[in-house]
This record gives structure tokens, sequence and C-alpha cells, in this order.
């Protein structure tokens, strides 16, 4: 009896294993059924430029080109070899339309795994578009948006995860969030969520017998094995939505308001950090009338910078407006940048905004030292408890790097960053790894009130849905194709 139930144990565990190995998801679904249309694309973008690339992927990419290219030398573009690329001209009617160079990139070595071509035409619109419509005349359709990144992922050449490293890639704005995106495409997120998925799927598994063998005089796990292995994954699930918020700024950016009362040197400010003319600079207050948003480097860090309207008490209705969107600005704000003029006392406005940025990450800014000093400094670090005074000139570039140091350690705020570390980039990503966070929390909570097994398990397999959800398995498709939405219709 007792080595047929070992048969039957043994049995079990691998059918439990085998249930989220082979679990059928919508995605293969998706690519059983997946039209077999070829689709065809300009990936780069319109207007004048050396070249310009039309991107084409499906069953037809070959017989299409061979309608409309003619090679310097008599072949067949069905018969070019996988990765090699030959000149010539597309015709349409017996004109010429272009003159090319493609690329012939054959299934499964190819960005989607299907056979893929990509027309070098000479940049420009009507090139392009000629050559693009002639493809859609052979029988290709129009790609939707990130089409050819989801065949990628469809056809299992790259994860979901790594899907949504690439238009992080694309839109990366400093060395540190190319990085970051890179290491994420290479598999290093979904390696992590995979060694998680191992360490539940086996703790699921050995609960799940010891369930359906309760009645036999057996221990096949205790409440103590369990309780110490769900808190090692709870460790590890923690380690991940750390690097969350680090991630956020790496990829994201921090939004940061300048502000203050008119005709203290904001527009000046923005001129200095972005090193270009980028406001209009005068002597005449409430000269900015709108906010002007820009995005600078600092430090591997995005720094999105909003110059404000000068905040007062006004009567114009024009002013009026723009004093309330720099106050909506403020609210938005990760850092405020209060701009206050050395070169006079601190007036009411100084002190309303004084007042209003009091709770927020913010740095006083004494600028125009240049010039004599007016303002009460004893008084100002009275009103600053504790916070960071930048003393600057913007239109002499004085203390600008002070300044940048200043604004950089208070976002970091004594977090420390390593450039190999896993870290999340994506809000999809982190509030599925909560969603998993608290789900081990809540079985551990069960495992220590002594609860049955089948509420642990339970848990975990809610936790497991969550982690198959970010490497794309188990997801509808109005999910899938939200996310492929937001990448351009050539990638």
């Amino acid at each position: 009896m007792f080595l047929k139930n070992l048969c039957q144990v043994k049995s079990k565990q691998e059918i439990s294993l085998e249930y989220y190995n082979r679990k059928k998801s919508l995605s293969n679904f998706i690519i059983k059924n997946m039209k077999t249309d070829t689709i065809c694309a300009v990936s780069t973008p319109l207007g004048i430029s050396g070249i310009g690339i039309i991107r084409l992927s499906g069953p037809r990419t070959y017989p299409i080109l061979d309608k409309i290219f003619v090679p310097k030398k008599n072949e067949k573009v069905s018969s070019f070899p996988s990765h090699s690329i030959h000149y010539g001209h597309i015709l349409e009617h017996g004109k010429i339309i272009d003159e090319i160079l493609l690329t012939i990139m054959r299934a499964p070595k190819s960005y989607t795994r299907e056979d893929m071509a990509e027309i070098g035409c000479h940049g420009g619109y009507l090139p392009l578009k000629k050559v693009f419509s002639l493809c859609l005349k052979q029988g290709a359709r129009l790609a939707t948006e990130g089409e050819f990144t989801k065949r990628a992922f469809l056809n299992g050449r790259i994860d979901l995860a790594q899907a949504e490293a690439i238009i992080d890639i694309i839109n990366s704005k400093t060395e540190r969030g190319l990085e970051t995106s890179l290491l994420q495409l290479k598999g290093g997120l979904s390696r992590e969520i995979e060694k998680l998925k191992a360490k539940m799927m086996s703790l699921l598994a050995r609960i799940e017998v010891a369930l359906d063998f309760a009645e036999e005089d057996l221990e096949f796990i205790t409440d103590a094995k369990i309780e110490d292995e769900l808190s090692k994954i709870k460790m590890q699930v923690g380690k991940l939505l750390a690097g969350a918020e680090t991630g956020k700024i790496i990829n994201q950016g921090i939004n940061t308001a300048i502000l203050g009362s008119p005709n203290v040197g904001k527009s000046s400010l923005l001129n200095a950090l972005l090193k270009e003319n980028r406001a209009i600079v005068t002597e005449i207050p409430g000269t900015t009338r709108d906010t002007i948003e820009e995005t600078i480097n600092l430090k591997g860090i995005p720094l999105k910078i909003i110059d404000t309207a000068g905040i007062r008490k006004t009567r114009k209705p024009i002013e009026i407006e723009g004093v309330r969107r720099s106050k909506e600005w403020l609210k938005k704000a990760d850092v405020a940048l209060l701009v206050l003029d050395g070169n006079r006392a601190l007036s009411r406005d100084d002190l309303e905004l004084i007042k209003e940025t009091r709770e927020q990450k913010s740095v006083f800014i004494l600028n125009k030292i240049d010039l004599p000093l007016k303002i009460n400094l004893n008084e100002l670090k009275k009103h600053a408890r504790g916070r960071k005074i930048a003393e600057i000139s913007a239109t002499k570039k004085i203390g600008l790097e002070n300044l940048e140091k200043i604004i950089y350690n208070l976002i970091w705020d004594g977090k420390v960053y390593s450039a190999d570390q896993t870290l999340i980039i994506n809000c999809r990503h982190q509030e599925l790894l909560f969603n998993a966070d608290k789900n081990i929390s809540n079985a551990l909570r069960s495992v220590k009130n002594k609860k049955s097994f089948e509420f642990v398990a339970s848990d975990l397999r809610e936790g497991l849905e969550s982690l198959n959800q970010i490497i794309g398995k188990n997801l509808s498709e109005e999910v899938l194709n939200e996310i492929f939405s937001h990448f351009c219709v050539g990638k």
C-alpha cells in the first residue's frame, strides 16, 4: 500500500508541475489562429534623409518582392540566401521607382521568426510612399502598431517583458535608461521571474500532494518548511520591488517645477540648465505667461523641467491663468526649484511660495549673487527649515554645477544604484509584482494561523498568475493590444 501511494505521489507531483508548464495560454491560441498575411510598414521617420527603410514580414514577403524587385544579377528574390544584401531597382510596369538595397532575413533567424525583408530606399517622402504603395498593391497589408514586435513575441522569440523593453530602448533619454532597458531586453527581469516561478511551483506541487493524501499517515511537507520557503520567496520579490522606484527615476525621469515670483530669473535658470536660449528673458515682470517644458540629462536622470509663469497676485486675466497653471504643475512636481532674487528682500509672494513648497522635495535657489546681496540670509535659512540653499547667478553661469549636485542628491536621497541591478521600469510589472507580494503575504499568514493548506495553495496560484502575466502568459488579447499600441507602426 505504501509503495502504491508513493508511486501515486510521484505522479501527482509531475502532474502538478506539468499543469503550469503546459497550461495553454491565450497567447498560444493566438499563434495558432494568427493570420498568415504579410505585413508591411515604413520603419524610419518620414522626411528628408539619407535612407528610408520599408519592412516586410510574413509568408508572401519574397513572392511580393519577386514581382517588384529587379536585382543587378538575373536572380529571383526567393533564391537569395538569408542575411544577405542585394543591389537593384524597384519597378512598376517596367518603370524604375527607386534604386535600393534589399536585405533578406529568412525564418526562423529573423526579428519576427518569419520570412522578412528590409527595403533600403532613398530617404524622402515620395520614394518611400511609391515603394510602400507598390508593396501593398502586391498583397501586403499595413502593419498595426508594434505588430512586428508582437509577432516576435507570439512566435516565441522574446517574452512580453523583453518586448516591452524594446519600446523603452526607443524612448530612452539617458545612457542609464538605455542600459537598464537593454538589460531587460537581454532577459534580466525574465530570468528573475522564472526563478521565482520555479520556487513557487515546486512548493505548490508539494502542498497539493499533501492535500491529496491528507488522510495518509505521511508527512510530505511541514508548516515550518512552507513558512521558511515562503519567506525566502517574499524576500526575493521584495528585492525586485525595491528597484521599482529607482527604475522609475531612470526610465521616466523626474518632474521638476521651476517656480518663483515674477522676474526672479526662472527663465534664465531654465536657459542655463539647458545651455541654450529656450525661454524669452526680459526685465519686464510676467514675460512668461505659460509653462515651458524641456528635458535635460542630469547625470543619467531625465529631468523634466517645467518653467512656470511667475506666481503673484494679479488682476490681469492672462496672468491669472498662468498663475493657476503654475500652481497645478507644482502639485504634480516631484521636485520644486524655488527661485528667489538675492538682490531684494523676501516679498509676500516669496513667503507664500515657501509655505506652499514646505511639504515637497524642494531646493531654494538664491539667484543674482553677482549683484549686491539685499536678501536677509538668516531669515531665509529660518524659512528653509533644513532645505538646501543653492547660490547661483543664472546669467553669469555661477554655481550651476553645485546646484545640479544638490538636485541629484535630493532625488536619490541616499539610494544606491548599481548598473547590473535588475530594475523594474514598467508600471505594469510593478503592479503585478505588488499583487504577487500580497498573495505570498496572505499565504504566509495562513500558515502562521494554522489554516488549511488549501488557502496557501490558492494564494500561491494567484501569485504565479501575476508572475506569468509579466512575461506574457495567460494575458487577454485586449491587454496585448493595449501594450503594443504604444509602439510605432514600423516596430
